[in-house]
């Protein structure tokens, strides 16, 4: 059959009825192609994020179990008991009424560390802070400082106590008081460590320092910051410092069999800003449209219903990276892959306060007032927020996104004093954090170590311009009640965990000194 021509072909064929024709051809693909390409699409995301599986390796370090720095428990123990009963509550006096208390500590101290005493020198800064210099063998090594602190919280209900707060007693495995876990055990593992090293003769090949400060539950004013400030005098820079901030925990971490230690290499920052509003009084009987109560009411929901944004940046994703391999198939795939699941991991974090308070800068109202009498409009109304401030923002910033959130210019923001701007972020691949990292597998080989932020303030703040390397992490194993004992009720620490603090501290000071 020849072809149509093309005359014979516009003739046979209507134009509109294969016009028609082509966009029903088209219609009918366009859906067929877009789910092709949707599938082709999520094919290839699921084998990228299958893919990199694989690349997200264990970032855990495996080292010999130390087994040479034998420590006796109930001696240990038993010295800490003394010092619990040593009633060292934080005051804002400079001269604190407890004075007598840490000089008691200092005495005990001597009694049951005679080496330390004896080999190390020993220095009182502000009356009752101290800090020990050890000679280290090569003077051109920068040095390293161990911290603690003497003083603790008060006591809000002593009728909460299974036992006495201040008793010291030793009593079902435990020892029980305020200070056994924050924080004249550090101080106590520390001068233990040396005491351990140096009856086997040991000498560091760097210099070590201990620095105990006695006001670091009232801000350190007059302890490690007089401290830091006399090291910084004398041109130390450090190579690392280690205060308290985290721990080993038990069952805290959902996925992880292993108990997980976790190394503060950043803390928060702290501002609190009072909101502040004047308007006119007069009787209640002719109340206006809105009153400074309800002003300063509608500053306040404002801020809670709009949060600063959560991130899975910075160190809260560090964290998740040295977890992440450590967990099940279908979170590691979660968590190697926060590219693409960032989001999800991110709202699943926030939504526990715990976890939320890693991701973002916080926002808590703690005081709001306003008037005198029931039947009177107060001429003025105020509140407190309180902010724990994520690195990356600064009080300033803290304070423009509040003014700007609130949008109400009769609402005055004012920043309150002893506010802290949030910590440097220090190296997870420095030698210090590996000695870290070796030490805590060495004295408690089941746990798991990840970097973390810790959300309190502690004394090494004080220490910036000492070392750029600080980290945060205190020896002692804890569950999650445990850690509600810490500025809780009954507090305490196992009798047989006692040795492990002094056996980190002493390895680590080893480890220190080998690299």
């Amino acid at each position: 059959m020849e072809p149509p021509s093309r005359t014979g072909f516009a003739d046979e064929i209507d134009p509109a009825g294969l016009l028609a024709g082509a966009s029903e051809h088209i219609t009918m693909k366009r859906p067929v192609r877009i789910l092709f390409g949707a599938v082709v699409i999520v094919v290839v995301i699921l084998g990228v994020a299958l893919a990199r599986v694989p690349l997200f390796k264990s970032r855990q370090v495996t080292a010999p179990r130390v087994r040479d720095l034998p420590v006796n428990a109930s001696r240990f123990a038993e010295v800490l008991s003394r010092a619990v009963r040593l009633n060292t509550i934080s005051s804002e006096d400079p001269i604190p009424p407890h004075g007598s208390a840490l000089l008691g500590l200092h005495a005990l101290y001597r009694e049951s560390f005679p080496l330390v005493h004896a080999k190390l020198r020993r220095e009182v800064i502000n009356g009752y802070s101290l800090l020990y210099t050890w000679q280290g063998a090569n003077p051109s090594l920068p040095p390293v400082i161990l911290m603690g602190h003497q003083d603790v919280v008060p006591i809000d209900d002593p009728g909460a106590w299974s036992e006495p707060p201040f008793g010291g007693r030793i009593v079902k495995g435990f020892v029980w008081g305020r200070g056994t876990l924050d924080d004249k055990i550090a101080v106590l593992g520390v001068l233990q460590g040396a005491e351990t090293l140096l009856a086997k003769g040991y000498r560091p090949q760097r210099t070590i320092y201990f620095a105990f400060g006695h006001d670091e539950e009232i801000s350190g004013e007059h302890g490690a910051r007089a401290i830091a400030r006399e090291l910084k005098r004398r041109g130390v820079r450090a190579a690392f410092v280690l205060d308290e901030g985290g721990a080993i925990t038990k069952d805290v971490v959902g996925g992880l069999k292993r108990p997980l230690a976790v190394v503060g290499i950043a803390e928060k920052g702290y501002v609190s800003l009072e909101l502040s509003v004047k308007m006119e009084g007069g009787h209640s009987s002719m109340p206006p449209g809105e009153t400074a109560v309800g002003a300063i009411s509608a500053a306040v929901s404002r801020l809670e219903q709009h949060p600063f944004p959560a991130h899975v940046d910075g160190v809260s994703r560090q964290m998740l990276e040295y977890i992440g391999p450590e967990m099940s198939f279908a979170k590691r795939v979660a968590l190697a892959n926060l590219w693409l699941t960032g989001p999800v991991v991110a709202r699943e974090l926030a939504s526990e306060p715990a976890t939320n308070a890693g991701l973002r800068t916080t926002t808590a109202p703690t005081v709001i007032s306003g008037g005198v009498k029931d039947n009177v409009l107060p001429k003025t109304a105020s509140a407190i927020v309180n902010f724990r401030i994520l690195p990356g923002d600064t009080i300033s910033s803290v304070k423009d996104r509040v003014i700007s959130t609130i949008d109400d210019r009769r609402v005055q923001v004012r920043v309150l004093p002893f506010g802290s701007e949030p910590s440097a972020v220090s190296d997870t691949n420095s030698p210090g954090f590996r000695a870290i990292q070796k030490t805590i597998a060495q004295v408690f080989p089941d746990a798991l170590v990840a970097p973390s932020l810790v959300l309190g303030a502690t004394d090494s703040r004080h220490f910036k311009n000492v070392s750029s390397q600080i980290y945060r992490f205190l020896p002692v194993t804890l569950t999650e009640k445990d850690l509600a004992r810490i500025h809780g009720s009954d507090e305490r620490i196992a009798v047989s965990d006692c040795p492990h603090v002094a056996q980190f501290y002493a390895q680590l000071i080893r480890n220190a000194c080998s690299n």
